[in-house]
């Protein structure tokens, strides 16, 4: 929980990173909130009922705004830029680390916060050298915090050892990086099937597809229906805690969900092809699949 903030306070989220990390942060403060998509979905799986009347009406009131930075949608890029013209502090929560430039621009038009909030010293440190006029401020990671506590409430005898219980978070990479024109989150899961054995994951084990929170509902029943090993299966658990405290590894392309395994004690694997730009997640404990792929010399 963060202290003496400003009150009143608005939030105004869309994409589930940034979101978690703010709802972790407030934890017990009122706030205004203006929500779409996974953002709204989560804090109505927290909070209940959202009575939110339009997004002026949400931010005009405010002393400090508070948004996220993701792709899913320009309301925050919208809604930084009506803070601005209302005069209100606006701070962006930056969740991942890449692309720091592009969150705050649409089609040529860039929106810049007051200030920046992170919650690890990677990303403090990229966007420091990426926006050297604005207050970056490392917060405590109270998302991650209370994830790994939730998971380790819920995980059973085994759960951290083994290698047979896989749990690949999906997200989406719309560019296809291959000779093939297939969006690169399908190279990755192909690419994983093909060589997950170089990671050591065991040849009977079971491997969970959790699709990511702006995954449309059926994206990858084609693929499932194309896999021979009934051991393949689509997550079915209520939360990614749930997920997490089943899985001893936890496989993925460079989602935050990696983190998080590392948080609780998995081994993590990025499924990145060797083809592909790498995995842009600076933790050096996660398994590099490609590397492994590389021939010895």
């Amino acid at each position: 929980m963060i202290v003496d903030l400003p009150h009143p306070l608005a939030v105004v989220a869309h994409d589930a990173g940034a979101a978690n990390h703010i709802y972790a942060w407030l934890d017990g403060e009122q706030a205004s909130v203006f929500l779409s998509g996974p953002a709204k979905e989560i804090w109505h799986e927290r909070s209940g009922q959202i009575n939110q009347s339009n997004m002026e009406a949400t931010i005009s009131k405010a002393a400090l705004l508070i948004t996220g930075t993701g792709w899913g949608s320009n309301l925050e890029h919208d809604a930084r830029r009506l803070a601005r013209n209302l005069g209100i502090k606006s701070v962006a929560v930056i969740d991942h680390w890449t692309n720091y430039h592009e969150r705050f621009s649409r089609e040529g038009d860039q929106v810049l916060p007051d200030e920046i909030w992170v919650s690890d010293p990677y990303a403090l440190k990229i966007a420091q050298a990426t926006f050297p006029t604005i207050n970056v401020v490392q917060q405590p990671n109270d998302y991650l915090s209370r994830m790994v506590a939730e998971v380790e409430s819920q995980q059973t005898t085994g759960a951290v050892y083994g290698n047979d219980r896989v749990l690949y978070v999906l997200e989406p990479i719309r560019q296809a990086w291959g000779t093939l024109a297939i969006p690169g989150e399908f190279e990755a899961l192909n690419y994983f099937m093909h060589h997950r054995a170089l990671a050591h994951v065991a040849p009977n084990a079971e491997i969970r597809l959790r699709p990511h929170p702006s995954d449309p509902p059926g994206k990858y029943d084609a693929w499932l229906k194309s896999q021979v090993n009934p051991l393949i299966v689509l997550d079915s658990a209520p939360t990614l805690a749930a997920s997490l405290a089943w899985a001893n590894i936890v496989a993925g392309c460079q989602t935050y969900a990696m983190v998080l395994g590392l948080g609780c004690g998995r081994t993590v694997i990025s499924s990145i092809p060797a083809w592909a730009p790498p995995c842009i997640l600076p933790h050096l404990d996660i398994i590099r699949l490609s590397r492994l792929c590389e021939p010895s010399i």
